[in-house]
């Protein structure tokens, strides 16, 4: 019969040795490495995914493609057997050893890529119905995306660990779906103005921009996550949970027909203010694709 490993979803876990390992609600020191994953790769799994896995390549076998199928292009998929290290996110007990499928590119001599034997990963995944390994505990799971499993390592799972502490806070920053409506309307000296976009969330909860201008033509600009709309909140940090839903989430363009009402000079200064917060924002790094796996 195969060792269970507890539930982990804000105390304390059990490694394969018996070690206490601090939970999800507590980021263990910084690494001194930077993880090779950018903020949104890492926050895309997260926030998909009900579980988060610590785990060793025990074994993995490559399919053959007429046994992959939607396997996509310059990809070869693989049957992964990995031994648990720690349930670093999810509920219920999690088999010592599962199993799940994950596509993976080829390398760039077009061969298959190899998984080493007790190569250390981060897998973020969802059980599979009627899976159990034996005293119900979950013996197979299936990724969130086809590949979504990272290579382990100390930084990575640092920013991992971050990411959950921060989703699991009150009022945490939902995802942004699109733009609900805003306006804008000058001030009383020239040149003066101000924009207010509403924004439409995953979850309902309100999340509001504001932007500022100044007769001197100078700009600021700040995000309120709920309902009270305050011009002089904090500019999110990049590489938070606020930054990310803001930068990863919001539309490239303003769709000035969100400004139902506003004259067509002041769309075009609202859209002038939101180019603002896009670009203070920065880019939404990303080395992987996000894509569901259905």
């Amino acid at each position: 019969m195969r060792a269970l490993l507890p539930t982990a979803l804000a105390g304390l876990m059990l490694l394969s040795n018996g070690i206490p390992e601090v939970s999800a609600m507590q980021a263990p020191a910084e690494a001194a490495a930077q993880s090779p994953y950018s903020y949104a790769d890492i926050a895309d799994l997260a926030t998909a995914a009900p579980m988060a896995v610590h785990a060793q390549i025990r074994s993995a076998t490559a399919l053959k493609p007429d046994r992959a199928p939607g396997l996509a292009a310059g990809h070869a998929r693989f049957y992964v057997e990995a031994d648990v290290v720690g349930l670093i996110r999810g509920k219920g007990p999690l088999a010592a050893r599962i199993t799940y499928l994950v596509d993976l590119p080829l390398a760039a001599n077009g061969k298959v890529p190899k998984l080493k034997k007790k190569q250390p990963v981060l897998i973020f995944a969802r059980p599979v119905a009627g899976a159990a390994a034996g005293n119900n505990s979950t013996g197979s799971v299936r990724l969130v995306a086809p590949d979504a499993q990272l290579l382990w390592d100390p930084a990575t799972e640092a920013q991992l660990r971050a990411i959950l502490t921060e989703l699991v806070k009150p009022g945490a920053p939902p995802a942004i779906t699109g733009v609900a409506n805003g306006f804008h309307v000058p001030g009383t000296l020239p040149g003066e103005g101000e924009t207010q976009l509403f924004l439409d969330t995953k979850t309902g909860e309100p999340v509001s921009l504001t932007i500022l201008t100044a007769a001197d033509g100078s700009r600021r600009w700040a995000a309120a996550f709920g309902e009270i709309v305050d011009g002089s909140a904090a500019v999110p940090k990049r590489n938070t949970l606020a930054w990310y839903r803001l930068a990863c989430g919001l539309p490239r363009q303003l769709p000035l027909n969100k400004l139902a009402g506003t004259a067509p000079e002041d769309r075009r200064k609202a859209a002038s203010d939101y180019g603002v917060i896009l670009g203070a924002l920065g880019e939404c790094t990303r080395t992987r694709k996000p894509s569901a796996q259905g």
